[in-house]
């Protein structure tokens, strides 16, 4: 996993979403869509020097996943007994050990920039991901594909800014709903498809801010949302 193939992953789902390639470069869609999303950060693994990627940085001291592991195997963890005149040489020594363990990924493949991934393929960016493919910048999603800026969802599909939400696919700026289709910007909402800007309503086709509308009257002003989305 790479920048190109994050941009490939992205340019599917805005082609299910928008029915248009993405415009935009793969820092400008993290800055467009994923700006509040709680991504890991670039540290620097405190025995090598070299970038990786972390969920916590509270720490400030690093080792990735992947030399933790090697030197588990190979010198090993336990230290042997030292001289301890007082406090400050016992925190010293667990300073020397106590390292936080990054990109943590596991049973997962194609994994790219990301921390607590199980189960997962072809991820970028993301965090606390538990069976998923084809994410970028998401957190905490599972069962899901195909995603972009999403946080704490399950069974999504080609959504963009999917939050607290399941059962959704082909849509954008979801929240707190399920079973949402082909729909922008919708809060706690169920069963729609083919909605904008709707709020508490369920079972619901063509409606727009909540009111019904015509189908072919729907397309029109739905031409407008998505170039007002991606101009503005």
């Amino acid at each position: 996993m790479n920048d190109n193939k994050a941009m490939d992953i992205i340019n599917k789902i805005f082609k299910n979403v928008f029915e248009l390639n993405c415009p935009y470069k793969i820092d400008e869609v993290l800055e467009k869509f994923a700006f509040d999303i709680k991504l890991p950060k670039q540290v620097l693994d405190s025995t090598t020097n070299e970038e990786t990627w972390a969920d916590s940085i509270s720490s400030g001291r690093f080792i990735t996943l992947e030399n933790m592991e090697k030197r588990d195997t190979s010198v090993g963890w336990m230290l042997n007994r030292q001289e301890i005149n007082n406090l400050q040489d016992l925190i010293n020594i667990w300073n020397s050990i106590n390292l936080t363990t990054t990109e943590r990924v596991y049973d997962s493949i194609n994994v790219a920039k990301s921390d607590t991934i199980y189960s997962c393929q072809n991820v970028y960016r993301s965090t606390d991901c538990n069976n998923c493919k084809n994410i970028v910048f998401c957190d905490s999603c599972v069962n899901s594909e195909y995603l972009i800026a999403s946080q704490r969802s399950n069974t999504t599909a080609f959504c963009i800014r999917t939050d607290d939400s399941k059962d959704c696919s082909n849509s954008y700026n979801v929240i707190c709903s399920n079973k949402i289709s082909n729909s922008f910007f919708i809060q706690d909402c169920f069963n729609l498809y083919e909605c904008m800007f709707c709020s508490h309503i369920a079972n619901k086709r063509f409606c727009i801010a909540n009111m019904q509308f015509e189908e072919k009257e729907y397309f029109e002003i739905k031409k407008m949302i998505i170039e007002w989305i991606l101009n503005s």
